[in-house]
């Protein structure tokens, strides 16, 4: 015999779980309606597509016709090399500008805090490097990776260089004669250089990476010698060392930036440099974060600057990384600065080269 109380519960129970599948479906073609559009953009970005670019500038004005990147490109210099990708694909660059450790703090900060507001990382390859470990960095399939200059490029390719600068040796040439340069760097232990050399202070990179050129033991004993016999001016800031040598109250350093003492050249300055081997490079990258807000802006902005952005690095003396821009200081002998030996030695090399550098302690 049929109980009519039980019935009615079975049916109200069915009615109840048909109630909670349609809506849990409802949600389901809701949230895939939401997600499908981004995982599309992601898998354009990623991903080697035909027509790459209208795919990204299609997909990008879905977001808002914005892209935040966080940079230690020098203030001077920014106008000039976003302006043109702003006005050609109509996406407005929100720009937060400070030094290459600053930039890796704020976004190491927020994306524990999982607040996601950059979209471009730029700066130094010890700086992406270190997001490339915090795994916040997403591999990219930019078509101009295959123009790029060797080094450019990690394995892993979350992040690639967009310019290469290249420590040179700088010096007044009302005070130094060409005959008196160095040609190598045991040269400079001659007396005829004591108490004229400069150094700026952060260039721990550029020590170490001569240190292992030469053979670390060789290399170490070799600054030690030229700390002890002819001492090392340590000065602050690179523009600050260049200036103190166009100016002659330095008259060499050891380390500013090639485009450096060019800009100074060009007015008028008594400047100008060597390239003592091993010469040493240092290398900025441009990124896209894994969790960018914008990721079809973001990937535009990350070609652009890999491609035809490089005009605007010539235009400024850096050596453009992507080889069908030319630089006459491409046909030197560099060797660049190692990110991974910069993060796993840090403090091995801070102490060394606090000792002989900083310190010129005698040994």
């Amino acid at each position: 015999m049929i109980n009519p109380k039980q019935t009615l519960r079975a049916l109200c129970t069915a009615t109840t779980l048909l109630t909670a599948l349609v809506a849990q479906s409802s949600l389901n073609m809701a949230w895939a309606q939401d997600v499908n559009p981004n995982a599309q953009t992601w898998e354009v970005v990623k991903n080697p597509v035909a027509d790459r670019t209208a795919k990204l500038m299609n997909l990008a004005k879905a977001e808002g016709g914005a892209v935040t990147i966080y940079t230690s490109i020098a203030e001077k210099d920014l106008k000039g090399i976003f302006d043109p990708f702003e006005k050609k694909y109509g996406i407005h660059v929100n720009i937060w500008r400070a030094s290459g450790d600053s930039c890796l703090a704020r976004t190491i900060t927020e994306a524990r805090g999982h607040r996601y507001t950059v979209d471009v990382f730029h700066a130094g390859a010890v700086e992406l490097e270190a997001l490339h470990r915090e795994k916040l960095l997403q591999a990219v399939a930019s078509p101009h990776f295959a123009d790029l200059m060797p080094g450019s490029l990690p394995a892993h390719k979350e992040w690639a260089s967009t310019l290469f600068s290249l420590w040179v040796q700088a010096y007044n040439t009302n005070v130094m004669k060409k005959s008196d340069l160095p040609s190598t760097y045991e040269d400079l232990l001659d007396p005829r250089f004591k108490g004229k050399l400069g150094y700026e202070v952060e260039n721990i990179d550029w020590f170490v990476t001569v240190v292992k050129a030469m053979g670390e033991a060789k290399g170490l004993q070799y600054f030690r010698d030229l700390a002890s016999k002819n001492g090392i001016t340590v000065r602050k800031g690179h523009f600050n060392l260049t200036a103190m040598v166009a100016s002659g109250d330095v008259p060499m350093a050891l380390t500013v930036y090639n485009y450096m003492p060019e800009n100074f050249k060009k007015q008028g300055a008594p400047i100008d440099y060597v390239v003592l081997q091993p010469a040493v490079a240092r290398t900025n990258g441009v990124a896209v974060l894994k969790n960018a807000p914008h990721p079809a802006s973001a990937a535009l902005l990350m070609d652009y600057l890999l491609g035809e952005g490089q005009e605007a690095y010539v235009k400024i003396d850096y050596i453009a990384s992507n080889t069908k821009y030319p630089s006459a200081l491409r046909k030197i002998k560099m060797n660049v600065v190692d990110p991974n030996e910069s993060l796993d030695q840090r403090d091995k090399w801070k102490r060394l080269y606090d000792e002989i550098i900083i310190k010129g302690n005698k040994q």
